[in-house]
């Protein structure tokens, strides 16, 4: 070998120049903020590629159309000096004008500025495309805050840890925002910053009713410091503090709230209909049902895997440098546990699954490559620098290849559901069949709609209409069974004669200021309702497009009319 005069570096076996220069360049590109840099890139492109699939507000059901045009509601009505405005569009459920109860209010408010864009739908998306990055984002800042190894490998591992992940944070919804706050109060918790815990749950409470999720988070943290102390010292107290902080912080949310105390109330009411282990009283959307064991196996694959990588590594418990990895084991255990049992939350447990992998294997990692790639000892030794150098060459070979392995279920999953999403309604449906209920009913008189989840697509075209059900059907369960039932027979092509059942019962107001539904408006795919409401001599076709049908019920029943064949079924 040459002496360093010569231009050869005796102790790493390198050129001084070459060395230099990859110094220079781990210095530029191995950076925090240009590892953020990318990160942000990767997972943009991704999230705009899967949001733009559609030209729809996403995705899959049409609840974001509700959400955007509330939020543009709260602003109107806070220009006017009425907030929080009156809902009216379901008047005969839970959530009729006097006992509304918005579970979102703070992220309708974060929704607000979205609302200006001059294209209504394209703000939407867009806002929906930045609350998903920001989630993802935030998962992939506590893995660079705490030095956890390969930070962007972890980043693809969560970009494709789960097809329903990667749906459900499309959805215009608050599900993003709730994942930003949780890992927020996640970091509190390991700062120890347990104060901030208090306004972090005032807000998140008035944000969305995932906030129970912090409070399993603190009580998980509580549960590690008690593991790694084994004593009521000093440090479980503070521990059991936070616990106390964030449920004051829950409890303050929900009664300094304009809705108070009628959101505790409905909360209350749609737990006891929604946590049960046995099938729901009436169908509900289907968020709320199990996945089978096959369909979580596949759609969840990279997430099942991260938690059995993570179990196999975690261990050390009660050692206070493991206490992030244990804390992180029992919170994402908790949410693949309510995974398995409801889909809704499928954009809980991925990332989660993912993080906790990343911190349990993180010091088997760190532990390999301080053995293998600080080799050269004190720089004298040149066998054991190129030791060394053979060692980076590996790490680099490990590294490419777990890359290559987890960019192939992202790649495999975004196509799946940038596909998924293609597929939804275009973003007209019911555009024009609304635009002829505006014309031609009375405003203030109710329109059966036979769906409950089509509401919200129908109350962002006509938002002062009443409708029948929406939302969630339990809210109209809740608080008229009887109608329920009329409505789900009704809905099912079992009720041969709607008519009279729809003229009597469906109605708003009372004495003179009474309206009863005199229209139906449905989809295609009630065949037998349409054909028994035709049959029936009550009803006629006022208006059809091939997206949906509108029937006025007649003053008196009459001859059914002569070619009752629903649009799409017939020539």
């Amino acid at each position: 070998m040459e002496n360093i005069e010569g231009g050869v570096d005796a102790a790493a076996g390198a050129p001084r120049g070459a060395r230099a220069w990859r110094g220079a360049l781990a210095a530029a590109f191995g950076g925090r903020w240009f590892t953020f840099a990318v990160a942000a890139l990767l997972v943009g492109a991704t999230f705009w590629y899967l949001q733009f699939s559609t030209a729809s507000i996403c995705c899959g059901d049409f609840d974001a159309y509700y959400h955007f045009r509330w939020s543009r509601m709260l602003w109107d009505g806070l220009w006017a000096g009425r907030f929080p405005p009156s809902f009216d569009a379901l008047p005969l459920t839970t959530l009729n004008p006097q006992d509304y109860v918005d579970h979102h209010l703070l992220f309708h408010v974060f929704q607000i500025p979205f609302t200006f864009f001059p294209d209504f739908e394209a703000g939407a998306k867009v806002g929906t495309w930045l609350f998903a990055c920001a989630a993802v984002l935030a998962c992939f800042w506590l893995l660079v805050r705490y030095r956890v190894g390969y930070p962007l490998l972890w980043l693809v591992a969560v970009l494709g840890s789960s097809a329903p992940f990667l749906y459900r944070i499309q959805m215009g919804k608050a599900m993003s925002v709730s994942i930003v706050m949780l890992v927020a109060g996640i970091y509190l918790l390991f700062e120890r910053r347990y104060l901030w815990l208090l306004p972090l749950a005032f807000v998140f409470a008035l944000t969305y009713d995932m906030v129970f999720l912090l409070g399993v988070a603190s009580v998980c943290w509580l549960a590690v410091v008690l593991w790694g102390e084994r004593s009521l010292n000093r440090e479980v107290k503070r521990a059991a503090v936070a616990v106390g902080l964030v449920a004051l912080g829950i409890a303050l949310g929900s009664v300094i709230n304009p809705y108070f105390p009628r959101n505790v109330v409905l909360t209350y009411q749609h737990l006891l209909m929604k946590v049960t282990p046995k099938d729901f009283t009436t169908a509900v959307g289907s968020e709320w049902y199990p996945y089978s064991t096959w369909e979580f196996l596949g759609n969840c694959g990279v997430a099942l895997a991260a938690m059995v990588a993570g179990y196999v590594a975690f261990r050390g418990a009660a050692r206070a440098e493991n206490r992030r990895a244990f804390f992180l084991l029992l919170f994402a255990t908790f949410l693949m546990l309510v995974n398995m049992r409801w889909r809704r939350f499928a954009e809980y447990f991925p990332p989660f699954a993912v993080l906790f992998a990343a911190f349990a294997l993180d010091p088997l990692v760190a532990a390999a490559r301080e053995r293998y790639l600080t080799a050269g000892g004190d720089g004298r030794d040149a066998a054991a620098a190129e030791r060394a150098e053979r060692a980076r060459a590996w790490e680099f070979v490990f590294v490419a290849t777990a890359a290559l392995l987890l960019l192939a279920p992202m790649i495999w999953y975004t196509r799946v559901t940038a596909k998924d999403i293609a597929g939804m309604a275009g973003p007209d449906q019911y555009r024009r069949g609304m635009e002829w209920v505006r014309a031609n009913v009375p405003p203030g008189e109710p329109v059966f709609n036979s769906d409950w989840d089509d509401f919200p697509k129908l109350f962002f075209y006509d938002p002062a209409r009443p409708f029948i059900a929406g939302l969630d059907p339990t809210y109209l369960l809740d608080r008229d069974p009887e109608l329920m039932r009329h409505y789900e027979r009704i809905g099912r092509g079992e009720e041969e004669d709607p008519g009279p059942i729809i003229r009597e019962k469906f109605c708003v107001g009372e004495g003179a200021a009474r309206r009863c539904a005199r229209h139906v408006i449905t989809d295609h795919e009630h065949g037998d309702m349409f054909d028994n409401m035709l049959d029936s001599g009550w009803f006629e076709v006022a208006y059809e497009d091939e997206d949906c049908s509108i029937l006025r019920l007649r003053d008196e029943k009459g001859d059914p009319p002569p070619d009752n064949v629903p649009p799409g079924e017939g020539s």
